[in-house]
Order: C-alpha cells, then sequence, then structure tokens
C-alpha cells in the first residue's frame, strides 16, 4: 500500500489524476453537471435513445413484470424470455445467424478471444496449440482487446494503425499458423474508420478469421445502422463481431455476433457469461426496444451525421485538428497534458462539459478534447460550443 499511495501522490502533484464530474440528470444535450447546467459534448448515447420515451416505456414494463434481476447466470435460472428476444433482435440488427449477450461489451471481448483461441481439448479432436497460433491486433485497439489477448497463451502480433501492409507482412510470415485478425470498427479515441475491406481481402488471402469491434459503429455506421460490416457492405465476410449496447442503443450490456456455431460454442465456454448473471430485465427489454428504433427509426441517424457535419465543419473552420476523424467520435487535438486540462476547465466554467483525454488512455503528449455528437443536439447548441471552443482555444494560444 504505501507504494500505490506514493504513486498517487505524484500523479496528483503532476495533475494528471482525472477529475471525476457528478451529473445529476439524464444523458441529453443539456445536463447537470456539479450542480450547474452545461451543454455536454462528451456522451456515447449518440442517437439518444437513452432518454427516448419508447425506451424508457419498455425498460420500467420490463422491470415491473420480471423485477430488477433474473436471479443467475443464463445458464441456471437468468434466461428469462427477454435475454432470447434480445439476442434475436440483435442478430436481425447485425445480419447474423446469431448473437449471445453479456453483463458488459469489455465482457464479451475477454469471453470470446481466449476462448476463440485456445479452444478445448476434446477426446477425437486435435489439440489447438498457443504457439501454433496468432493473434494479429490493430496497434490502437480498445483496452478491452488487449485485456483479452493477454488472457490467452496465444502469441500476438501489433500491426501500425491501419497499416494494411504491415498486417500483410506480419499474416505473410506467419501463414502456416492459425490466425486472428482483430481490429476495432470505428477507433475510439480518433474517430476513424477500419480499413475493413482490405483486411477481409489479407484475411482471405492468407486464411485468417476476422474479428471487429464494432462497439461505435453500432446503430451509427449502415443503411440500417447495422455497423461497419453494413457499411462496406461485408455482411457474411467477418467471423466475429462484437457490439456494445452503452453507445448507440442507450443501455449497458455487450454481445458477439455471428454463426450458430460460434454462439453455441461460447455458450459452453466463454466463462465472463457462464460465471456471469444475465443482464437485468429492465435493461434487456429496453435495449429490445432500442434495436427495434435502430433499424425503424433512420431519421435519428441522419439527424446525427447532419450534426456530425456541422460541428466538424465549424472546428475546420476554426483551425482545430480533428485527427483525421471519419464519425461521430470528433477528437481535438491538444498535446500536453497541462494545456489540455486547462482547456477543459475552461469549457466548463463557459458551460461546455467536454473533457479532456490524456495519459495514461492515450500516450503523453497526445492529449485531446474527445468530443461527440448526438442526433439530438440542436444546431444552436452546436453552434455555441464552437463559439466557446474558438475563444477557449484563442485565450490558449491553441489556433
Amino acid at each position: 500500500m504505501d507504494y500505490i499511495e506514493k504513486l498517487l501522490e505524484k500523479i496528483r502533484a503532476l495533475g494528471l489524476y482525472p477529475r471525476i464530474r457528478k451529473v445529476s440528470s439524464a444523458a441529453r444535450p443539456l445536463v447537470t453537471v456539479d450542480g450547474r447546467e452545461v451543454l455536454s459534448f462528451c456522451s456515447n448515447n449518440y442517437l439518444g435513445l437513452a432518454t427516448d420515451p419508447g425506451v424508457i416505456a419498455a425498460s420500467i414494463e420490463g422491470t415491473k413484470k420480471y423485477g430488477t434481476s433474473c436471479g443467475g447466470s443464463r445458464l441456471i435460472s437468468g434466461n428469462i424470455e427477454l435475454q432470447e428476444e434480445l439476442e434475436a433482435e440483435l442478430a436481425g440488427l447485425k445480419g447474423v445467424e446469431a448473437v449471445i449477450t453479456f453483463m458488459t461489451g469489455y465482457m464479451a471481448n475477454t469471453g470470446v478471444i481466449p476462448m476463440l483461441m485456445e479452444g478445448i481439448d476434446f477426446p477425437g479432436l486435435p489439440s489447438i496449440k498457443p504457439e501454433n497460433s496468432l493473434i494479429v491486433s490493430d496497434q490502437l485497439n480498445h483496452a478491452s482487446i488487449i485485456d483479452a489477448c493477454r488472457l490467452t497463451k496465444t502469441p500476438r502480433a501489433i500491426y501500425r494503425h491501419k497499416d494494411l501492409a504491415d498486417l500483410e507482412k506480419i499474416l505473410g510470415e506467419n501463414q502456416k499458423k492459425r490466425k486472428l485478425i482483430v481490429t476495432d470498427g470505428v477507433f475510439s479515441m480518433d474517430g476513424d474508420i477500419a480499413p475493413l475491406p482490405g483486411i477481409v481481402a489479407l484475411a482471405k488471402k492468407y486464411q485468417a478469421m476476422v474479428m471487429v469491434d464494432d462497439a461505435h459503429a453500432t446503430g451509427t455506421l449502415g443503411e440500417n445502422g447495422g455497423g461497419t460490416i453494413e457499411h462496406f457492405n461485408l455482411r457474411g465476410q467477418v467471423d466475429v463481431v462484437m457490439g456494445t449496447c452503452s453507445k448507440s442503443l442507450g443501455g449497458v450490456g455487450g454481445f458477439i455476433a455471428g454463426s450458430v456455431a460460434l454462439v453455441d460454442f461460447l455458450r459452453i465456454r466463454a466463462r465472463s457469461y457462464i460465471f456471469s448473471s444475465a443482464l437485468p430485465p429492465g435493461t434487456a427489454a429496453g435495449l429490445i426496444a432500442a434495436a427495434k428504433a435502430i433499424r425503424s427509426r433512420p431519421e435519428l441517424r441522419r439527424a446525427l451525421w447532419v450534426n456530425v457535419d456541422r460541428m466538424k465543419a465549424g472546428l475546420k473552420r476554426l483551425g482545430f485538428d480533428t485527427l483525421g476523424s471519419e464519425t461521430q467520435i470528433i477528437p481535438i487535438a491538444i498535446g500536453g497534458e497541462e494545456k489540455a486540462i486547462k482547456m477543459a476547465d475552461r469549457l466548463f466554467d463557459q458551460g461546455i462539459f467536454l473533457p479532456c483525454v490524456r495519459w495514461p488512455a492515450v500516450p503523453q503528449g497526445q492529449s485531446r478534447l474527445r468530443c461527440t455528437v448526438m442526433a439530438t443536439h440542436t444546431a444552436e447548441q452546436i453552434d455555441r460550443a464552437l463559439e466557446i471552443l474558438g475563444e477557449t482555444g484563442r485565450e490558449l494560444g491553441l489556433r
């Protein structure tokens, strides 16, 4: 404990310990934070479904009928009918044969990657040896993917961010191994999209499996909100698709989408599924309504992208660097940690809730404001944020 106390003391002295503000309202564009009303530009509630009246009503009814808990894991007593209905609805959204849900997206990744690569020793079947397998992961993949890879004995290789030539080099050097390529669909800190067509083509060439973490693309990309795979018209060509329910779906939870065989295998092998309680009934019921809304209300996505385009055009006009963002995640590059913290504090003082992201979430010297836009923001709210961003940027010498 002495080491921990000394480490915390040093981190606080350097001003690196995060300020966790207290939110006292729902995840809407206008929120109450630390007792004052501010405009929020940091929520993952991209389509506004966390506060949608229909979703809320469904969640309430689910809780009234089934209570606050399913009372156990899915394999014991927790498999209430809402769980299976949710999985069917998500399978339709993602355009796959089957879906298995987890308590969080983090648990979905840590449940699938180790089990997919390690297999199981079974009489009459050849064993999967770690030394004969390889996980090939993008340099900027989410922390849950990194941790999932660490949970397995399978060796891993990291390819430079979105660099298909580097990916092919690694695949070519390991042609005889059983390989899994893992990538985010939309990268959570930069907002760019993985070059999935090229990844899929290389996977076919070198006989590798492909897994996409579609946390930030589900609901936002694709004609029907199906995510990165639908966006690139690659349905049926990606082996494993992971998704979260805490972004566009406006709830909490995670899932793995794919073939019936994959899902059936995970039900008996994914430890984070087997040894965890099922999603609460109210959550499952709300997610069913949210998934239906994503498929039936394309105007939500249209409103989101109108707002994204407005915010990006304004930031470009003001001279900010958005690091090549292609989505509703719009990083505003700042650089040093101290300056990023000061900018976020100044913005909050002027009514804009836009915290900075800094080390260790990103490398030192690469701090940024991680701006996210929602479908429910008004044009006036976006313009107000841009006005304050411009003024604050000039004050701090960022423009």
